[in-house]
């Protein structure tokens, strides 16, 4: 484990690398933490892998300042990357992170990118307004709540996104990580709120593909569509049987999407098999 920026980092390098292979990084979504992909991990050992906590999460909780914008945290994966070949994947905001980190100017090592459902409000597929709401909200300096009420904000988000049952299941300490991950979690959904893109994703000309998951809500699997629709050369990537939290109910699946996304890169077959 290592720190850059004050972040908690995990790099895995196998016994015996490919020459030339990039690093493989997948990058978490809201309220979660780089440990959620330990059983996707499992099953792609044979590659360089990085995680980290985003900043504010878990193990990159006390990292100040805390991100506020989108780009704050773009910055950060470009920072943990640093000029190293990269393939990165996302899952949900982390998508949109990856995304961005692929579309910054001179951005040119990471050679190819794929984002799981990534929440795009701006797009006309979402719930109607739901960004210019929100964007009217963060122009008048409001809060959707205030800082006390931001434990309470996680525990809704957790229940919604993974289920009461899941909640339940998590021991009191779980429960506890995750309320404290509540201040991260009200930023960077403000930030995400927006009723204009923050970049323009149909520029992306790097390798791409945009994964969603069967059984996934109509939201995702239509922004995910739009995705394909309108980036030159993507690819669409599905999970049979999977929602929104494919890395978890999933991995196999989601681990096929790590090597689908390695062998866009053109990279040596032996780390894509």
């Amino acid at each position: 484990m290592s720190t850059k920026k004050n972040l908690s980092i995990t790099e895995h390098v196998p016994d015996r690398p490919v020459t030339g292979s990039p690093v493989v990084a997948l990058v978490h979504g809201s309220l979660d933490r780089a440990a959620s992909f330990a059983r996707v991990l499992r099953r792609i050992g044979d590659l360089h892998t990085l995680v980290y906590d985003r900043r504010g999460y878990q193990d990159s909780r006390h990292a100040v300042p805390l991100n506020t914008t989108l780009d704050g945290h773009i910055d950060d994966l470009v920072t943990v990357l640093g000029d190293r070949p990269a393939v990165v994947i996302g899952h949900s905001y982390g998508g949109d992170i990856a995304l961005g980190a692929a579309l910054r100017s001179g951005n040119s090592h990471i050679l190819s990118v794929a984002a799981y459902e990534p929440p795009m409000p701006w797009l006309d597929v979402w719930p109607a307004n739901a960004g210019a709401a929100a964007a009217a909200a963060n122009a008048s300096g409001t809060r959707a709540a205030p800082p006390d009420d931001d434990a309470a904000a996680a525990e809704r988000f957790f229940r919604r996104m993974v289920g009461d049952t899941a909640w339940e299941r998590l021991s009191e300490d779980a429960k506890r990580s995750r309320l404290a991950d509540g201040p991260a979690l009200a930023a960077e959904l403000r930030a995400i709120r927006l009723a204009d893109p923050p970049f323009d994703v149909t520029s992306l000309t790097v390798p791409s593909l945009f994964a969603r998951g069967g059984g996934s809500v109509g939201r995702h699997r239509d922004t995910v569509a739009w995705l394909v629709d309108h980036v030159a050369g993507a690819e669409l990537f599905e999970i049979a049987g999977a929602q929104h939290g494919a890395h978890l109910t999933h991995p196999d699946g989601f681990a096929a999407l790590v090597r689908a996304t390695v062998a866009r890169a053109g990279c040596p077959a032996d780390t894509a098999r």
